[in-house]
């Protein structure tokens, strides 16, 4: 018995051309714009820093000199407070002292002729 074999042959007009070529999408943008693109960003934030470091040294300055003008006036009302508590003081010393024959009302109990202001307040 004898067996006629067919052998497998290539279709008519021949199989097509084997693709070995490397077929890889864009990855985005070229390095060049990247660069570009970070610099842009970071010159402008470093733009915005600037900006605002001239501004914090504005508002630092503006306080320097609002409290170096408002320095007198805060002077003037804590006189103005410790003039009032030693005439309150001294009118508390002239009431309890009242019985005390040659007391001075006011003068100091240190024989010292220099002015010394009171260090302590009694209210």
């Amino acid at each position: 018995m004898s067996h006629s074999y067919r052998q497998d042959m290539p279709p008519p007009g021949g199989f097509e051309a084997v693709k070995y070529k490397r077929n890889l999408p864009n990855r985005g943008l070229p390095a060049w714009a990247v660069m570009t693109g970070i610099s842009i960003v970071s010159a402008y934030g470093w733009y915005r820093i600037v900006q605002g470091n001239w501004e914090m040294r504005e508002i630092v300055r503006e306080k320097r000199w609002g409290r170096i003008h408002l320095t007198p006036l805060l002077m003037a009302e804590a006189d103005r407070d410790a003039y009032r508590l030693q005439q309150a003081a001294l009118a508390r010393e002239k009431e309890t002292m009242k019985d005390v024959k040659g007391w001075e009302v006011g003068k100091s109990v240190y024989n010292n002729p220099k002015y010394q202001s009171n260090e302590i307040v009694i209210t």
